[in-house]
């Protein structure tokens, strides 16, 4: 640990385990085609960022731009609208292979299904996700907000035609109060984090992510990556990524290493601890990552994440500052990417541990040299508009100067 970094290993599975079955290439394949089916797809782009390699001493370094996906500035969408999907295949007895957009808009597919509510809590882009998908397959959506939501995502979410409030309550809170408001009211809920007794959507949910690496590595094509940074809210995004790559490259599987910020890194706590238990992070969870402001692990997420991942770092708020100015201020020909706090988290940390002397522990500890091809994901671009602004434009959360 040194001026708020923080890395541990993460303790490997036991031997035998095999948690990451769910997430292979061929489940990534079918939420790829299911993604396909709706209009409004396109792939993302993965932006070679060659000039900026080259500043930080690098062979390489890629970022997933999901700033454009389906429209609504966030991956989050993936895994909501696969595990509606999923769901409703299941009560009209049909198959995956005949799970597409036009089969659930069908009117008769509709009058079958009747109304339905779907429920869930979220920092914003998880909301929108699921108030999108409803709304395009003829559902309705509540959704419920953390304290200290942006009003702007708050907005957003409404603006998909979901009822959606920002509560007085921690995103944990919020968590179990739309469970409790699901049982009351026969409300399905569609919660991207698992605990006992709900693990089934919670895995089609990390199952629609692997649509992100499914584009990502058929993007790369030759140039394997050595390394791969992915942030953690409660884990689901950075294991369903991580055993997708373990699955995909076999023997030449990349680095993993989780990134989380400080005042929510329960990920970490976790790995650090390596006592076979869970470890929560309470209390108000400060960090400008909205996204990764969660304390709880997901229970099927960690299972995955110790039998894929190699590390874990904690990082201060900062750091995500710095990737987002980086990454919207493109170097040389490199392409500009807007990147929201969540989404510039791992682009910063490279950025940081490139070129500080001070974090030469943690390059070393990672092997980062002139040999290293660094893939990231850029999860959300300015879903709060205000607070990118205040970062990029006027500066605020400058990078801690070197003592």
């Amino acid at each position: 640990m040194k001026d708020g970094f923080y890395m541990a290993a993460v303790p490997k599975a036991a031997v035998g385990a095999d948690a990451r079955a769910f997430l292979s290439v061929a489940a990534g394949e079918r939420a790829a085609a299911y993604h396909r089916s709706f209009p409004a797809y396109t792939e993302t782009p993965l932006c070679e960022l060659d000039k900026l390699a080259g500043i930080l001493g690098l062979t390489g370094l890629y970022v997933k731009d999901e700033s454009c996906r389906f429209g609504l500035n966030a991956f989050k969408v993936l895994g909501g609208s696969y595990s509606i999907g999923r769901w409703l295949a299941k009560q009209l007895g049909i198959s995956e292979a005949e799970l597409t957009y036009d089969k659930l808009t069908l009117p008769q597919t509709k009058k079958q299904l009747g109304k339905l509510t779907f429920v869930t809590a979220t920092d914003g882009n998880h909301g929108r996700g699921v108030a999108w998908t409803a709304r395009e397959l003829g559902s309705h959506a509540v959704v419920y907000m953390p304290k200290g939501s942006a009003k702007e995502r708050l907005e957003n979410i409404r603006a998909e035609g979901a009822d959606a409030t920002i509560t007085d309550l921690s995103y944990d809170q919020a968590v179990r109060h739309a469970l409790r408001k699901g049982e009351e009211n026969g409300w399905i809920v569609v919660q991207d984090t698992a605990w006992e007794g709900y693990e089934e959507i919670p895995r089609l949910i990390m199952q629609g992510y692997l649509t992100m690496a499914m584009e990502a590595v058929t993007q790369l094509g030759e140039a394997v990556p050595t390394h791969v940074f992915l942030q953690a809210g409660v884990g689901s995004l950075a294991a369903a990524i991580a055993a997708f790559l373990t699955d995909f490259y076999g023997d030449q599987k990349p680095v993993i290493t989780v990134v989380e910020p400080n005042g929510a890194d329960c990920i970490y706590q976790t790995a650090k601890a390596d006592d076979g238990q869970l470890h929560f992070v309470t209390g108000d969870l400060n960090t400008i990552m909205a996204g990764l402001a969660c304390g709880e692990p997901s229970t099927i997420a960690w299972d995955v994440i110790r039998e894929c991942c190699d590390y874990a770092v904690s990082c201060p708020d900062w750091v995500a500052a710095e990737g987002m100015r980086v990454l919207g201020n493109a170097a040389g020909a490199d392409p500009k990417i807007i990147s929201g706090e969540s989404g510039a988290v791992t682009t910063g940390l490279v950025v940081a541990v490139m070129t500080r002397p001070d974090l030469k522990w943690l390059k070393d500890e990672l092997k980062l040299d002139e040999h290293a091809r660094i893939l990231c994901f850029s999860t959300e671009g300015d879903t709060d508009r205000k607070n990118y602004r205040c970062i990029v434009w006027d500066g605020h959360y400058p990078a801690i100067k070197i003592v």
